[in-house]
């Protein structure tokens, strides 16, 4: 995503189509300050997306979501709702978020869509927009594992809101209906772990370790994925986090999680949004089976998780709007 600058603050969106070749200009005027910090006079932070709807937070301290960047919402009445102003636990912090999830893409009038936002370190907070009366609803996390830069997802097929602990060995779940601060825990038991060459795992034992959660709707399968970061320099010399190496796994709902480089008909999405899968079918020509997708600020690639020795085809960053949204018009 990106923007072609026009006038008072505006520019014209830019998308990249997973069943287009070349970037597509649109009609549709977003404000720069979404894309370009220069035009951004109030320190808008971009805190990740969740069904094409992007979460900002300014100076104010008041967490929006704003529909701007989804090429297919309205260009004359986008919608830009704020949220009710953030509370601080004790001992917790809400200035540095680590993402925001949603239990559906109807944020505006469905008065049961649920806002999960997860901060750095143990505040978990939750907020339906579209309630009567909207209002923050927060829990500190009292098992470390939570407490770190996990991310939550919401699961459809479990129809609650999920965090990956840290080393992946931990799933807590809350239910958005109910949430508690006495969340459900799954045990995580890897199975089927791959042989690797001593220079690998001494390659994976220096690198910061991104735990994933991602849910197949397409064909209900959940896996996790191991994401193996370390620091490079991009073509400026700048320090960057690059994938270095990645591992899939199975998870049923014994909580196994099987290593495996067969995704099916799978290409999987990895992003500042919330991860998700594409039949590649769907996409002849743009998108191939047991691909994962890598977008983020530093970095652009693909990995055929089916392909040994690991190879990341990838351009480096930075990207301004790392945010891949998922498909309208098919089941995803």
């Amino acid at each position: 995503m990106g923007a072609i600058p026009s006038e008072n603050g505006l520019g014209r969106l830019e998308v990249a189509y997973a069943n287009q070749r070349s970037v597509t200009d649109l009609d549709k005027m977003i404000p720069l300050e979404l894309v370009f910090k220069e035009y951004d006079d109030e320190k808008t932070l971009t805190i990740g997306a969740s069904h094409g709807w992007i979460a900002t937070l300014k100076e104010d301290g008041i967490l929006r979501l704003v529909d701007d960047l989804n090429p297919v919402a309205s260009d004359a009445n986008p919608k830009r709702i704020p949220l009710p102003p953030l509370v601080t636990l004790p001992h917790c912090q809400t200035n540095i978020i680590t993402n925001v999830s949603m239990s559906s893409s109807s944020p505006e009038d469905d008065e049961d869509c649920v806002v999960a936002v997860k901060f750095l370190g143990p505040q978990l907070s939750f907020c339906k927009p579209a309630g009567q009366s909207p209002e923050w609803t927060n829990f500190k996390i009292e098992n470390p594992c939570f407490c770190s830069s996990s991310r939550v997802m919401y699961s459809e097929k479990h129809n609650m809101f999920r965090i990956l602990g840290s080393g992946g060995h931990l799933i807590g779940s809350w239910d958005p209906c109910n949430p508690s601060d006495d969340p459900k825990l799954h045990k995580v038991h890897f199975q089927n772990l791959t042989k690797l060459h001593m220079a690998t795992r001494e390659l994976m034992d220096s690198c910061f370790t991104i735990e994933h959660l991602v849910e197949s709707r397409p064909t209900g399968e959940t896996f996790l994925v191991k994401q193996y970061k370390k620091t490079a320099k991009n073509k400026e010399g700048v320090d960057i986090m690059k994938t270095e190496f990645l591992m899939v796994f199975k998870l049923d709902d014994e909580g196994n999680a099987v290593y495996t480089q067969d995704m099916g008909d799978l290409a999987m999405f990895l992003s500042m949004s919330e991860p998700f899968c594409v039949p590649a079918s769907s996409f002849p020509g743009s998108m191939y089976p047991n691909n994962v997708i890598i977008y983020d600020y530093d970095e652009m690639g693909i990995v055929d998780v089916s392909d040994i020795p690991f190879y990341l085809h990838s351009a480096s960053g930075p990207h301004s709007v790392p945010y891949q949204i998922p498909p309208q018009d098919i089941e995803n």
